[in-house]
């Protein structure tokens, strides 16, 4: 499958964290977000997280680590959720289920435009960024390698499926330091509740993004 023409990419976090991106006008690097001692719920794997802030670098960008960049997936539903909503991974800090994470989809060219206007470093990995081995590019033109297949793949995993599914759909976009909070196009959320509660959120910004009940994002 061809990469889309107009390519989505979607960064999730816990709610509680939204107060301090509206507050910085940006989200910020796992890095960023330590050394800062911003409040909120931090989602995701300790020992991944850790393997990301101090061991791996990205090939495209010698001596910048993965931790260092803001992340996003190429889809909603991620792999990284379905562990999230499961709640019973060893590695897993955060057990609070996915009712409280919400998804944040930006456009990936306009995300690259800005990067290469404020001369910040960008790059796309074809799996997991948080594993012992992945393949970064820093190049659109090889938007192609990413496994399309995968990415939109709702089966990811299980008898007769392809351990390089599983690899594809965890591609990700990783953006040097932060990311603005004005390219966020749209904010999905999981419930009414929710929605109301980040409604009030965003009232009093600047920049609203559009917000959605989005069932189907999520497991």
């Amino acid at each position: 499958m061809p990469a889309p023409r107009q390519p989505k990419i979607y960064h999730i976090l816990h709610v509680d964290r939204l107060a301090s991106v509206l507050a910085c006008g940006e989200l910020l690097s796992d890095a960023q977000v330590i050394a800062n001692r911003l409040p909120g719920t931090m989602i995701g794997m300790s020992s991944i997280k850790r393997r990301r802030l101090e061991h791996n670098f990205l090939e495209s960008h010698p001596g910048l680590k993965v931790g260092e960049c803001v992340p996003f997936y190429f889809c909603p539903r991620s792999v990284m959720l379905y562990l999230i909503y499961q709640g019973n991974h060893e590695e897993l800090t955060y057990r609070g289920g996915q009712g409280k994470i919400i998804h944040l989809e930006c456009d990936l060219y306009e995300a690259v435009n800005w990067a290469r206007q404020f001369n910040r470093r960008w790059a796309f990995t074809l799996s997991n960024a948080g594993s012992f081995y992945f393949e970064d590019r820093a190049n659109l033109s090889c938007l192609d390698e990413v496994n399309w297949t995968a990415v939109a793949a709702n089966r990811w995993s299980g008898p007769g499926v392809d351990t390089s599914i599983k690899e594809g759909k965890q591609a990700e976009f990783l953006m040097e330091g932060s990311f603005p909070w004005q390219l966020v196009e749209r904010v999905g959320v999981p419930s009414l509740a929710l929605y109301h509660h980040v409604s009030g959120l965003l009232s009093e910004n600047s920049h609203r993004p559009r917000l959605e009940i989005l069932n189907e994002w999520y497991y």
